[in-house]
């Protein structure tokens, strides 16, 4: 079992001066998930090398049982400091991807092609694609084989307006993920801001944010354990 974990490059919000980057427990959580349950995993990003990661995350508040394993262990800092260039991947040879959030995704993974073919190639090829609070936003150019966006008609999830609001980036993003999910025609829904929420439609598994990194993964290993989706 073969997984393939997309994080950002981008480490500003905007013009606003302050740094961002990827949300340490949507990485830490499904990365021990997969690792605990014997998957290869291999870490990439669109630069490649050490992805920047949201100081925000690292803070005493927002530590969790992950990421307080992720900082005791060198062998997975080591994966990280030096991920592989995305464009470089041979994406066909593995089993599903996933995406963890942070805001960087909204800049470059959004936008990036070799996401968006990582993608595409995925999905057609039967196999899962998943993401969590923020990276719901790579699915924004993805389509599907017939050229719909890959988001139409899917139930789908990701961070909430009022979850952004309340971060108080709403003026400094890009896009809203929630707005963008519903622009393309995605079925969207949302819990309670904060709690876990998970939605699964075939091959499409998304989170809505750092609660819900660990149940999204756990989706992801028993959408590979069915093996043949139903789309």
């Amino acid at each position: 079992m073969k997984i393939l974990m997309v994080l950002t490059s981008h480490d500003r919000l905007g013009d606003s001066g302050k740094p961002t980057g990827f949300w340490l427990e949507e990485f830490a959580a499904p990365y021990y998930v997969f690792k605990d349950a014997g998957a290869a995993i291999t870490l990439a990003s669109p630069r490649g090398g050490q992805p920047p990661l949201d100081p925000k995350s690292d803070a005493p508040d927002a530590q969790t049982e992950a990421t307080r394993r992720f900082r005791g262990d060198d062998d997975a800092q080591r994966a990280l400091a030096n991920t592989m260039a995305l464009a470089s991947v041979p994406v066909q040879e593995y089993d599903a991807v996933f995406y963890p959030g942070g805001h960087g995704p909204l800049w470059d993974l959004a936008e990036d092609p070799a996401s968006i073919a990582a993608i595409e190639t995925l999905y057609a090829a039967g196999r899962p694609v998943a993401a969590v609070c923020h990276g719901p936003a790579v699915l924004r150019r993805a389509r599907t084989p017939g050229g719909a966006p890959l988001v139409q008609g899917k139930a789908v999830t990701g961070f909430t307006n009022s979850e952004e609001e309340a971060a108080g980036l709403t003026k400094v993003v890009p896009f809203l993920v929630e707005d963008e999910l519903r622009r393309l025609g995605g079925n969207y829904s949302q819990a309670p801001d904060w709690q876990p929420h998970v939605v699964i439609d075939g091959l499409l598994i998304t989170g809505q944010n750092p609660a819900s990194s660990e149940p999204a993964a756990r989706a992801l290993l028993e959408a590979l354990g069915r093996g043949e989706l139903a789309d």
